[in-house]
């Protein structure tokens, strides 16, 4: 587009007794607090700016080429190149002295012996796209005028056609980001990720919450311990949003360099930093259209922060050495294992980021709340390793199944994924050797081990035992069953199992 715009200049700039060719664009108002001509503006929304300029100046030194003067833009409607710009029609004064009144700088038009002005619209398929004026220092008679109209026809159609280049780049080099971010993406995912594999009251719930929130645009909050899954929550919140035909970009907020944080994220322009030796798109580019993922978004550091926010909150930001502004329409998903409460409190993350990216907020359980899940997730995993690494199958045995059950899982289901991998290579298609593979201090007490009590108590004692029981439990964990200092973990059990004493024995759950 510059090479365009340049040569477009030139070639009306260097015809005889042409002293300045130069070339105004529709484009959106950008600079209405500053601009000289504010007063007059009609609509801020748009305006032409200056993009070419080619002169020949009477005094040494001067540089017409420049882009950053007092009409760098024009109001569309106002002046000559506004009206010129507003109504598609051309404008031709033949004799300036007589029209001294419509120019700024009359000074100038004088010391340049200025003699006429002609003034073209640059019109493609009938939209205007801009304005091309010439100051000569020759008559122009209605002949060189409409030479000029021929050559803003031209002009008109190579801009369209480099706009449509230009268009196609973009999309080009957005595919190009996509792929690669996608392959990353490949490369990182657990090996066995797919679909979520379980049929808990647990998953079943967070299922729910992501049948909810998946249509919608709302911003999401995936809370829960590292290798819970969260990632996968992110996924399947594309995957049944109307998004899901364009790309999901992840960032590991925790893997990006401080001083490439802006770069990874919004992008760069070439030379805009010692290495960038091309353009570079950013993250939130390639993602525009998609979601963009922000797994471990605690670790964004605190000055870093801010910029993030703007970003969000109005859909627009620069690359790194770039004053343009690139607007996207980006679905935001963020994950994090921090207590971001804490980090709150504590200075580390900011407070207005935190309510924008939690609206609706989603807790994946970790794995020893989700106990029932683990056979079949040990069963998946056995398969999907012996056909990834081409092993034979290990055999799950009653014994290695309570085993599992039994353990805490403080990996959750990272963990067993690897612990059953490693069973795959060892075993060799023999039963697993899971006294290698799982520290048995970790393991946790079956619930079925309960000391035999001496004393001898009626149905009836039992059940109020039981109840009040259960309800001091409840009490003391504000009404929650499930998770880390819910009912179930109070009591030793699995919330499964609460939940069907409960509603067995008729108990009304009130949550704080």
């Amino acid at each position: 587009m510059e090479t365009v715009l340049h040569r477009i200049a030139e070639g009306a700039g260097s015809q005889p007794g042409v002293a300045l060719a130069r070339v105004w664009l529709v484009d959106r108002g950008d600079i209405c607090s500053t601009c000289p001509m504010r007063a007059e503006c009609p609509d801020q929304t748009r305006c032409l700016h200056l993009v070419a300029s080619h002169g020949h100046p009477t005094k040494a030194g001067e540089d017409w080429s420049r882009l950053d003067g007092a009409f760098r833009r024009f109001p569309m409607g106002v002046r000559k190149v506004g009206r010129v710009g507003a109504s598609g029609r051309a404008i031709l004064i033949k004799d300036v002295s007589g029209d001294m009144q419509e120019f700024a700088r009359a000074e100038w038009i004088r010391g340049e012996k200025i003699v006429s002005f002609g003034c073209q619209p640059l019109v493609f398929r009938g939209e205007v796209l801009g304005v091309l004026a010439i100051f000569n220092r020759e008559a122009c008679d209605e002949a060189s005028f409409a030479w000029l109209r021929t050559f803003a026809d031209y002009a008109a159609v190579a801009l369209a056609n480099s706009r449509a280049f230009a268009e196609i780049e973009r999309l080009r080099e957005q595919l190009e980001l996509e792929n690669s971010y996608l392959r990353e993406e490949v490369r990182e995912a657990l090996p066995a990720a797919g679909r979520f594999v379980g049929g808990s009251p647990a998953l079943q719930h967070v299922l729910e919450q992501i049948d909810l929130v998946a249509p919608t645009s709302a911003s999401v909050l995936v809370l829960g311990e590292s290798g819970t899954g969260k990632e996968l929550v992110a996924r399947e919140i594309h995957d049944r949003s109307v998004r899901a035909r364009r790309a999901m970009i992840r960032v590991n907020c925790a893997s990006i360099p401080h001083e490439l944080f802006e770069s990874e994220f919004f992008g760069h322009v070439k030379g805009a930093f010692t290495g960038a030796l091309r353009d570079r798109a950013g993250r939130f580019q390639a993602a525009d259209g998609g979601t963009l993922f922000l797994d471990e978004v605690g670790e964004i550091p605190l000055d870093l922060q801010g910029k993030l926010l703007r970003a969000i909150q109005e859909g627009q930001f620069e690359r790194v050495g770039d004053d343009a502004v690139r607007t996207v329409d980006v679905r935001l998903v963020a994950a994090t294992n921090r207590d971001l409460g804490a980090e709150i409190k504590a200075g580390r993350f900011r407070e207005d980021l935190f309510y924008r990216l939690s609206v609706f907020p989603i807790f994946v359980p970790p794995l020893r709340d989700r106990a029932a899940d683990i056979p079949i997730l040990a069963a998946h995993f056995a398969e999907a390793a012996s056909r990834r690494l081409k092993v034979s199958r290990p055999r799950l045995t009653r014994a290695d199944l309570d085993r599992l059950t039994r353990y805490d899982w403080p990996g959750n289901i990272r963990e067993l994924q690897n612990v059953i991998e490693r069973a795959a290579i060892v075993s060799r298609g023999g039963p697993l050797r899971l006294s290698d593979l799982l520290p048995s201090a970790r393991a946790v007490p079956p619930a079925a081990e309960i000391p035999p009590t001496t004393v001898v108590l009626s149905e009836v004692d039992f059940k109020e035992r039981a109840r009040a029981n259960i309800e001091a439990a409840l009490k003391a964990s504000g009404g929650r069953v499930y998770g880390q200092g819910g009912a179930a973990a109070r009591l030793g059990i699995k919330p499964t199992t609460l939940m069907s004493r409960i509603r067995v024995l008729g108990i009304r759950r009130t949550k704080v």
